[in-house]
């Protein structure tokens, strides 16, 4: 999910940096006989650019608490617990960069066009949300993964859920424990979404909670 916002940003963001340097370098607009600091609609584009901008931070960030919320309801989980050290460093540090960059291109469109100050917002919503939700996760040990009797549930940089209906393997590979699924869906985690001393109390769990007759559960996994 984390993966496909960020697509969606920096799909969004490559016509809102053209568009704020055709403006704040008033380059002309021949097909429309006249230039980009002359364009009418100049407002209404940027503000168009800036809410989609701001949406999409904004579904993340809703995503990432609700995710979060759930994760910590622990009388819900049969098997619930910590992130592995290692797997918040990796939060930390995906946050702040991605905070870094968002902010860099926004004050970037900013310092070339002070019209382009709603997508200027929207990034820094999105770069203030992903600090905060980094440093609170980790300092009051809200990054967790839990099982269910119906999915298993991530909730750290992003929300991963996936769900036991459908599933017909379970297996590792790398350092990744993969899902898959009727019809050839694939899904998978990393594995140091779970601390290391507590995978074998996981894996069990896991194990147990899967119908034997059909999911096939790796043995590798079983040890």
């Amino acid at each position: 999910m984390n993966k496909f916002i960020n697509v969606l940003l920096l799909f969004f963001a490559i016509p809102t940096m053209f568009f704020t340097i055709i403006v704040g370098f008033d380059f002309p607009l021949s097909f429309l006989n006249t230039s980009g600091a002359q364009l009418d609609i100049r407002f209404e584009i940027f503000l168009g650019l800036g809410l989609v901008l701001l949406i999409i931070n904004l579904r993340r960030s809703v995503r990432r608490w609700m995710g979060m919320r759930l994760v910590n309801q622990l009388s819900k989980f049969r098997w619930n617990s910590l992130v592995s050290k290692e797997r918040v460093k990796r939060v930390y540090v995906y946050n702040f960069l991605e905070a870094f960059v968002m902010l860099a291109f926004g004050f970037g469109v900013y310092y070339v066009s002070p019209e382009a100050w709603m997508p200027l917002i929207a990034m820094i919503f999105g770069a203030l949300d992903g600090i905060v939700f980094a440093v609170f996760g980790a300092s009051t040990n809200k990054f967790r993964t839990g099982l269910t009797s119906k999915a298993l549930i991530v909730a750290d940089r992003d929300v991963i859920i996936l769900y036991f209906n459908g599933l017909r393997k379970v297996s590792p590979q790398q350092q990744s424990i993969y899902f898959d699924y009727i019809k050839d869906l694939q899904l998978s985690f990393p594995t140091d979404c779970v601390r290391e001393e507590e995978q074998s109390d996981f894996f069990k769990v896991l194990k147990e909670t899967l119908n034997p007759d059909k999911v096939y559960f790796s043995k590798k996994l079983a040890e």
